[in-house]
C-alpha cells in the first residue's frame, strides 16, 4: 500500500471501525510518529508510550478526521498535544512552589507510612484489577500480564510471544482499553 488513495480508503474503513484498517493505518504511520517523537523527545520509551497514546486517541476521534488534510498532519498534531501533555504532568508532580509558612506546616504532618486500612484498599483494588484482567482474551491477559506484572519492554515482548513489534503494541492498546471499559464498571 503505496498510494494515497490506499490510504484515503483504509481511513475511511477505520471510520466504520474496520479493525484491519485500523492495524493497516498503524503501520503504515507508526514510523514516521515515532521518528519524529523520538527526536522531539530523545527517550525511545517515551517516544513509543506517546505513539500508542496517539494513535489510541486517533483511532477514538477518526470520524472527526477532515480529509481537507494530510492524515500524518493529523496525526503528528495529536502526538505534539500527547507530548505536552506528559510533559505538564511529569512538571506538575515534580515542582510545588511553597513559602516559608506552608513548608513549616508541611514539615509538621504526621507520618504518611502505609496503614493496615492502606494495605486493605491496596489488596483490594489489585484483586479488582486482577479479576478484570481474567475477564480479558488470553492473547490480551498475556501482553498485560508481560507489560505490566513482568515489567517486559516491547521489544521482549515482542520476542516472548514471537509476533510483530506492531502487533504488539496493537495488542496492548486494545488490552488496555478493554481493561479500562471493565474498570469503569466496578
Amino acid at each position: 500500500m503505496n498510494t494515497k488513495i490506499d490510504i484515503k480508503q483504509k481511513i475511511e474503513q477505520a471510520k466504520k471501525g474496520d479493525q484491519i484498517a485500523f492495524t493497516t493505518i498503524l503501520n503504515y504511520y507508526w514510523n514516521e510518529v515515532y521518528n519524529f517523537m523520538l527526536k522531539r523527545t530523545g527517550n525511545e520509551t517515551d517516544a513509543e508510550d506517546i505513539c500508542i497514546e496517539t494513535f489510541s486517541k486517533a483511532f477514538d476521534k477518526i470520524i472527526t478526521y477532515n480529509p481537507e488534510y494530510a492524515f500524518n498532519t493529523w496525526l503528528i498534531s495529536i502526538a505534539k498535544n500527547v507530548h505536552i501533555d506528559m510533559l505538564r504532568k511529569r512538571k506538575a508532580s515534580h515542582f510545588i512552589e511553597m513559602t516559608d509558612d506552608e513548608e513549616m506546616l508541611y514539615k509538621n504532618i504526621a507520618d504518611d507510612s502505609q496503614t493496615e486500612e492502606d494495605e486493605l484498599i491496596y489488596e483490594q483494588n489489585l484483586a479488582t484489577l486482577k479479576n478484570c484482567i481474567k475477564q480479558l482474551k488470553p492473547h490480551y491477559q498475556e501482553v498485560i500480564q508481560l507489560r505490566y506484572f513482568q515489567e517486559m519492554t516491547y521489544n521482549e515482548i515482542s520476542e516472548e510471544i514471537n509476533e510483530p513489534l506492531n502487533n504488539v503494541k496493537i495488542k496492548l492498546l486494545r488490552a488496555k482499553k478493554l481493561l479500562l471499559e471493565l474498570l469503569a464498571t466496578k
